[in-house]
């Protein structure tokens, strides 16, 4: 049962990174096209855009972050200028993002079918709505409240500290979320409350000089459809889990 609920799940994500990939150059390539015009326009004095990504690679906690995230860094904040020589092993953008989106599906497919079976309650056809958008809520939205997704081009507090804070965030978001949905009790839906909301009350950090070359419309228009992109991706993920392991996984 373990086995097969791990398959279901890696399928599952391959799916749901298929989807995503779709989704992102429907809605997000655009923007993120548009955006790169106005960064590399004369007299910006913009700096370049992996110096400010939040998605970009370094340290560990950033690499991690950066693993965790269905937009990925070769698609999110790579120059057009690479689009001709590839970005990742001379791979186009599309191909890359493909790729990424791929192993990211598959790795929280993974993380689904690993809690679903330590909780005794794999996603199913019925639930896996309800895991796609608790997952959602983890990894994106609430830490979309302090660091909503951003465009090339747009000012960032420090690297390092974005990244620790983000990974923090999430993991309280995770124990928070999962103290509400598991426990009836009010003092511990008290405290899953309280963690949820711990970070935001320390804040995010966030840059000394708000200046960008980016409209702002542009800017709140991308972070809006890379929320709705991620949320489609994390329910098509939950659905299609449930649906493969009713469909496969035998119940105990």
């Amino acid at each position: 049962m373990i086995v097969r609920t791990l398959l279901a799940a890696i399928c599952a994500g391959l799916i749901a990174g298929i989807f995503m990939t779709a989704a992102q150059e429907l809605r997000l390539t655009p923007l993120i096209l548009k955006a790169e015009t106005y960064e590399a326009a004369p007299g910006s004095g913009a700096t370049p855009a992996h110096e400010h990504s939040s998605r970009a690679s370094g340290t560990f906690l950033q690499s991690l972050a950066a693993a965790l995230d269905p937009i990925p860094t070769a698609y999110a904040h790579d120059g057009a200028e690479h689009e001709g020589g590839g970005i990742l092993f001379g791979l186009s953008r599309f191909s890359g993002t493909l790729i990424a989106n791929l192993v990211t599906g598959a790795g929280f497919g993974l993380i689904l079918g690993g809690l679903g079976i330590a909780l005794g309650r794999p996603p199913t056809l019925r639930t896996g709505l309800a895991w796609g958008a608790l997952g959602w809520l983890t990894v994106h939205l609430l830490p979309a409240l302090g660091l909503p997704p951003e465009l090339p081009g747009f000012p960032a507090g420090d690297l390092a500290d974005r990244q620790t804070w983000w990974l923090m965030t999430t993991v309280l978001s995770a124990i928070g979320l999962g103290i509400i949905a598991l426990r009836r009790e009010i003092w511990a839906k008290a405290a899953g409350l309280g963690l949820l909301t711990v970070p935001h009350l320390y804040g995010a950090p966030q840059p000394g000089d708000l200046a960008s070359p980016v409209p702002a419309v542009l800017g709140a228009e991308f972070a809006v459809a890379a929320l709705a992109t991620t949320l489609a991706f994390w329910l098509v993920l939950g659905t299609v889990s449930g649906a493969i392991n009713d469909r496969f996984v035998p119940k105990t």
